[in-house]
């Protein structure tokens, strides 16, 4: 099974590829190869910062020369103005890195403020807010990330980790029953099953399950 950071590195291979292709061909044919620059990341609204991390991976993966001089932390309130990151190097480098740097980052940012929106206005309810599979394919590392960083709790990253059983499960199986019978046999460790109706997990709930409304 592949690590977050391989799935990352994976992602930002394709993303190169699919933006860059065979070259910048605008910026190859107007900006000289020893042209040198400097660009600011500044913040255009209120919010929580996320990217930070993975800005610096795409930039120091496409050009290991360019210097990235970090001003605002991953996790930070910033406001209209703030700038984040200062970055020195090559023009091309800078031109050619800057979009998926933003893409990453207002995406990761954005998905950080909601998250930090939910969890102030659960303070003080012993109630945390979690995230869920329905992530944007590829991205799912990023936007998990965003989510702690905006102070949530990932769930659970993919099938793999957890055993959860949903509607549909418990359809297919035949019933509550069978499903957590044939989850003991599977595993005796977790199983989190998900029901419309209380009175069905009541009836039939070892121990080992955690039930849980959706």
């Amino acid at each position: 099974m592949k690590t977050k950071d391989e799935l990352i590195d994976e992602l930002l291979d394709l993303a190169f590829a699919e933006d860059i292709g065979d070259g910048d061909h605008t910026t190859l044919c107007c900006i000289p190869d020893d042209a040198m620059g400097k660009s600011q990341l500044i913040i255009k609204e209120d919010g929580i910062l996320a990217g930070i991390r993975i800005a610096k991976e795409v930039f120091h993966r496409f050009d290991a020369s360019m210097q990235v001089q970090v001003l605002i932390e991953d996790g930070s309130h910033v406001k209209k103005g703030d700038v984040a990151m200062i970055v020195t190097g090559k023009v091309r480098s800078l031109l050619q890195t800057e979009r998926l740097m933003l893409n990453i980052m207002q995406r990761m940012s954005g998905i950080a403020t909601m998250t930090a929106k939910y969890v102030d206005r659960l303070k003080g309810t012993n109630t945390r807010v979690l995230d869920t599979r329905k992530t944007t394919p590829g991205m799912r590392m990023l936007e998990k990330e965003a989510v702690k960083i905006g102070g949530g709790v990932n769930h659970r990253i993919g099938l793999f980790d957890m055993i959860l059983l949903k509607d549909n499960h418990i359809d297919f199986a035949g019933g509550i029953a069978n499903a957590l019978d044939r989850c003991a046999e599977y595993q005796r460790e977790k199983a989190t099953p998900e029901s419309g109706n209380r009175s069905e997990i009541v009836r039939r709930n070892p121990p080992s399950a955690q039930p849980r409304r959706r």
